[in-house]
């Protein structure tokens, strides 16, 4: 979590804190019922600022907005999703899963159903957490890092999500007897790692400086963003050729490579762009560039969908923030000083009930027969032992321990937004192009898209949050040096 603390009144730069700083030690004995009467005063404040935007909403959209209504449907979600991921905590597992859950009970008691336009409001939400997260990675990137580790990302970008990937169509083809192209299909989407839960936990561990030392949160986020690009061009390769009259074949299998250089193209521009405008003396700076990286790196995710280069868009998204943040570096801010970051974290802690209730909403428990999901949880866990070796083989000679490796590949587990955003696209190309013949099929990659989800999220976010502290090495910050020097004076002088 992340506290206001100052504001610069030249600039308004924004200073935030996190609460894993150091607090003096409680000199009240009531420090305890002082804590839970802020905590409850915090949930009542919240409690009624919902109020508050709901009886806005209800002047603006009346019986949508009344209890019932598919925009009160959207409010209450996001709401109950918050609480459910509050509530899970205490039982030490990671908020997305009481989120993922709460939508998930939401949608089979009939308290959530959305149709029309507010289909594209929740397509809308996705693929703007998509552009928060990614945003948040490029703000997060070491370029220095990145250069020194660069053939590691590309082959841990690669390898593995290759091999999953085919795993997965084997696997599918002897388990749910899908043909061989619905089966590669089914791995594009199954082998994309998700942003949405290792980001925000690789930058929580990054920031305590575990694994700085060789630059592992940089390796995995960068392999991440790749690994999802690779996904998604080639989602949309196979996409194009089940559905196509093959005339168009050769067209299809070029259309991944332009989308990366379309992609890296566009986020060279883009960030330059958001490097120059704002002016760095103009007033409000932080807030103007925040507006500026968060805006284009969310148009880029929704052109490149409505262009056709849905490849693009991800790329182009960590791109802008990661050269913006190099030119703002240049420009006068210090390595450790990025208070823009700071402000995309606001957003993201914002979406994220929204985000996850809605990939919970996905469960359809009168639609998933049983075998299916057993047969499906097989598929997803024979190609993910397939990733898993992969990985560690093409690690060797990283410079990484074994308790580092271990790590990798806990934080290279887990699906959830990659599945989320393109889980659906199948089957809603079999309804548009009315092709019937293949909507098992496709309700089939639907659910078991879903399936990797419940599966491997919670798993990946638990041992990303749990074993990240115990697997990695911490490097000291200057302000821990200064503390233990301080330390060290002391006690000479107590001596």
């Amino acid at each position: 979590m992340y506290n206001l603390v100052a504001v610069d009144e030249k600039n308004q730069n924004v200073c935030f804190e996190t609460g894993s700083q150091e607090e003096e030690p409680p000199s009240d004995v009531n420090n305890g019922a002082e804590n839970n009467h802020a905590t409850a005063i915090s949930f009542l404040t919240i409690a009624v600022e919902g109020l508050l935007i709901w009886g806005l909403l209800f002047t603006i959209f009346d019986q949508d907005a009344e209890p019932g209504g598919q925009l009160f449907s959207l409010i209450l979600l996001s709401i109950l999703s918050y609480i459910s991921g509050w509530l899970i905590t205490f039982l030490k597992m990671p908020p997305l899963l009481g989120m993922i859950l709460c939508g998930v009970v939401l949608r089979n008691v009939g308290l959530f159903d959305v149709s029309g336009v507010y289909l594209k409001v929740v397509s809308f939400v996705r693929q703007f957490s998509l552009a928060i997260i990614l945003i948040q990675a490029g703000l997060g990137l070491d370029p220095n890092a990145l250069k020194k580790l660069s053939f590691v990302v590309a082959r841990l970008a690669i390898l593995p999500g290759l091999l999953e990937t085919a795993a997965t169509s084997v696997a599918a083809y002897f388990l749910l007897s899908m043909p061989y192209m619905w089966g590669l299909l089914l791995g594009c989407i199954l082998s994309g790692v998700s942003p949405a839960v290792i980001i925000p936990s690789l930058l929580s561990l990054k920031s305590e400086g575990y694994g700085e030392d060789k630059g592992i949160a940089t390796l995995i986020i960068a392999a991440s963003t790749l690994d999802d690009i690779r996904s998604i061009s080639m989602f949309g390769i196979i996409l194009g050729m089940i559905f196509s009259n093959g005339g168009d074949l050769m067209q299809n299998i070029l259309h991944g490579p332009t989308e990366i250089w379309v992609g890296i193209l566009i986020g060279f521009i883009g960030g330059f762009l958001c490097a120059c405008f704002p002016h760095r003396n103009e007033d409000y700076l932080v807030w103007k560039r925040a507006l500026m990286v968060g805006g284009s790196g969310t148009l880029v995710i929704l052109l490149s969908s409505k262009m056709g280069y849905a490849g693009s868009g991800p790329l182009a998204a960590i791109m802008i923030p990661l050269i913006a943040s190099v030119c703002w570096k240049l420009q006068g801010w210090s390595k450790d000083y990025n208070p823009v970051s700071s402000i995309i974290h606001i957003s993201w802690i914002a979406i994220q009930p929204l985000l996850f209730g809605l990939i919970g909403t996905e469960i359809r428990f009168e639609k998933i027969q049983l075998s299916l999901v057993w047969m499906g949880s097989l598929v997803v866990l024979a190609a993910l032992w397939i990733r898993i070796l992969t990985c560690c083989f093409i690690l060797i000679g990283a410079n990484l321990n074994w308790k580092e490796l271990i790590f990798v590949n806990l934080a290279w587990l887990p699906k959830a937004t990659v599945q989320a955003t393109i889980g659906s696209i199948a089957l809603d190309t079999v309804i548009q192009l009315q092709k019937w013949d293949a909507e098992s099929l496709a309700r089939n990659v639907l659910t078991i898209s879903v399936l990797s989800i419940l599966l491997t999220a919670p798993i990946g976010a638990i041992g990303i949050t749990l074993c990240g502290p115990k697997m990695l090495a911490k490097k000291e910050s200057e302000n821990d040096i200064t503390k233990k020097q301080k330390l060290e004076v002391f006690e000479d002088i107590r001596l």
